[in-house]
């Protein structure tokens, strides 16, 4: 049989697999939001008080998609906005205690399935793998 060498269908297949599953546990294990929503959460529990623009640049996301991710956050009493204390047109986002707990269930099962994709590979092949994934940010960089 002849190799695929479809590299962009390949990756492309392969995140919508893994996306698909990761949702499917992530709504087993009772989390409530979805990949995007808990990766805002993981970075305001990282240094809460970030800025939309800033989740923006660090997410890859635009502002206007942003901003709804935010609003549903808000609206499930995960995260709310604050005025910055030095410019009052600038929105803070603070995740709340909920979010706290809501992002650590995320968490876990993350890691979970971060240990299953690692599975079956040696270190080697693991850190050559990552190598690869990490060669994107530079190519493709904005």
């Amino acid at each position: 049989m002849a190799q695929d060498d479809r590299l962009i269908f390949l990756l492309l297949t392969a995140q919508q697999k893994l996306r698909n599953y990761l949702k499917d546990e992530l709504t087993k294990a009772g989390v409530k939001t979805t990949i995007a929503q808990g990766g805002i959460l993981a970075l305001l529990k990282q240094n809460n008080g970030r800025t939309m623009t800033e989740l923006s640049q660090i997410l890859s996301i635009d502002n206007s998609t942003i901003t709804g991710l935010i609003d549903r956050l808000e609206k499930a009493g995960f995260a709310k906005r604050n005025s910055h204390p030095q410019d009052r047109r600038v929105s803070q986002i603070m995740i709340t205690p909920e979010g706290i707990d809501e992002v650590e269930r995320s968490i876990a099962v993350i890691r979970r399935v971060n240990e299953e994709v690692k599975k079956g590979f040696t270190p080697d092949e693991v850190e050559a793998f990552k190598n690869v994934l990490g060669s994107f940010f530079e190519k493709f960089k904005k």
